[in-house]
């Protein structure tokens, strides 16, 4: 079975709509330019949208902004893995994120490597060259889901 994900994006207007995302930790992505929905996996015990807001946490050290979460529904990443999210407005400093770590081998050694790395801020055209392809529809739903600019 394929694994299962779930992250929240959060986003903001000043006055630009801006997405908030997240570069996974670790060596293996550390010289990539390589971002993401602030997310993870989740089971059958955990409702997927609970996850989410567990993963964001978990991640950045901070919870979901108060205020209602869009639906942006799935998408299926490259390697099989299906991905929801919901979107949240609000603001959180990139500076004040501090996520959980994990532990792995690595040059023959066991450590300990933070999930998230860093998070940014990118308006949605930037955003649309570093998100991973697949979650590209997540920027699309989103702005087909906003009132227009005025």
């Amino acid at each position: 079975m394929a694994k299962r994900s779930a992250g929240i994006l959060l986003f903001r207007r000043t006055p630009a709509l801006e997405v908030l995302l997240a570069h996974p930790g670790g060596p293996l992505h550390a010289h990539k330019d390589v971002w993401t929905v602030p997310k993870g996996e989740y089971d059958d015990l955990e409702l997927p949208r609970a996850a989410a807001y567990r993963e964001f946490e978990e991640e950045l050290g901070h919870p979901v902004p108060d205020g209602p979460a869009l639906d942006l529904g799935e998408v299926v990443q490259k390697g099989g893995k299906r991905v929801v999210a919901w979107a949240v407005e609000g603001d959180l400093d990139p500076a004040s994120a501090v996520s959980n770590t994990f532990g792995m081998s690595w040059q023959g050694r066991w450590q300990e490597f933070p999930e998230i790395d860093r998070v940014q801020w990118f308006d949605v055209p930037t955003a649309r060259t570093k998100i991973n392809p697949a979650q590209v529809a997540y920027l699309d739903r989103l702005l087909a889901a906003l009132p227009p600019e005025r």
